[in-house]
């Protein structure tokens, strides 16, 4: 229905909001961008992002094109998709990008051979840090050891079996309890510790 429509027609119509003849001005200029696209290398991207960068500088030229100017859409066209891309490119290349550009993904493998990564070898959580973990270790004995009486026997239980890593519905089984009952102790141990910590 839009082949015999101009450009200039189906820009108008799609200012208009005619979606359908926004989609036949991209159908007709997708391979312009493509093509220009291909002339242009963007620093840490690839080309698939240089056509889209090149696809946003058409959707720019249909929004702003106005015949008033005196240039076909052809040539605003094209002047649209260009700039989009070199802004890109350039973008790309600035300094203060560098530390993106030459980053290496902590997913990246250590080597050929191996299904190792960076990420692997990287310390995790507190690991890294002595202090935290000494901090760490003082509230876990704390806790555990209940020097200051703060908890019952059950709410001792409780905090024992997820020191060992099982959830309260084991803790239940465990203890011959429900799961309600040791949800709530839960939020008894929390309440008590919120209010420990804030003295």
């Amino acid at each position: 229905m839009y082949e015999n429509f101009s450009d200039e027609k189906l820009a108008e119509m799609a200012n208009a909001g005619d979606q359908s003849a926004e989609s036949a001005l991209i159908e007709r200029y997708m391979e312009t961008a493509r093509a220009k696209a291909s002339l242009y290398y963007m620093l840490g991207a690839d080309s698939e992002d240089v056509i889209q960068e090149g696809m946003v500088g058409l959707f720019q030229a249909i929004r702003h094109y106005s015949p008033e100017r005196g240039a076909s859409f052809r040539t605003f066209a094209d002047l649209c998709i260009n700039r989009r891309i070199l802004t890109a490119v350039k973008g790309a290349s600035r300094l203060k990008n560098s530390p993106l550009n030459n980053s290496v993904s902590f997913d990246f493998p250590i080597d050929t051979d191996s299904e190792r990564t960076i990420g692997d070898l990287l310390p995790a959580g507190d690991a890294s840090d002595p202090e935290l973990r000494l901090i760490n270790g003082d509230i876990k004995r704390l806790i555990i050891n209940d020097e200051k009486g703060l908890f019952s026997a059950l709410e001792r239980s409780v905090i024992r079996g997820l020191a060992e890593g099982r959830d309260y519905r084991h803790i239940a089984e465990e203890l011959g309890r429900t799961p309600k009952s040791i949800d709530n102790a839960i939020q008894r141990i929390r309440k008590k510790l919120s209010l420990f910590f804030e003295e």
